[in-house]
């Protein structure tokens, strides 16, 4: 059964990054999400086990994102990974304090990338 991943990002290219890399990972069934807002629209459509967003984008940004996850009763134990450019530590604190599980700067490598989903999910 394929690991089902909700890709949160208004980058087409990080998009299609990420995606290459899980699929080329294991056995995943990537949904893509430009904004904020099309990630909260599909979350309540189907169980995701995996959220991975960016920070910045320009509606509901991922921090946002975080928030609702960690407050609703059906992905509030989901693993969120952050992918972002903002590196600084208070960045990356805020995000952990939200409840992300991981953060991943940008550019990152293919394998970072597919290692940290491993770490969160078994069968993956």
């Amino acid at each position: 059964m394929a690991v089902r991943v909700l890709l949160v990002d208004d980058s087409k290219t990080t998009r299609a990054f990420a995606a290459a890399a899980l699929e080329a990972g294991g056995d995943v069934e990537i949904t893509e999400a430009a904004t904020g807002i099309e990630a909260l629209k599909l979350l309540p459509r189907q169980q995701f086990d995996l959220v991975i967003t960016d920070i910045n984008m320009p509606d509901i940004n991922g921090l946002e994102l975080i928030k609702f996850t960690r407050t609703h009763e059906d992905y509030k134990n989901t693993p969120v990974l952050i992918i972002s450019t903002e590196g600084r530590d208070t960045d990356q604190r805020r995000a952990l304090e939200l409840g992300a599980n991981e953060y991943i700067i940008k550019p990152f490598e293919p394998d970072q990338l597919v290692a940290a989903v491993r770490r969160h999910l078994s069968r993956y």
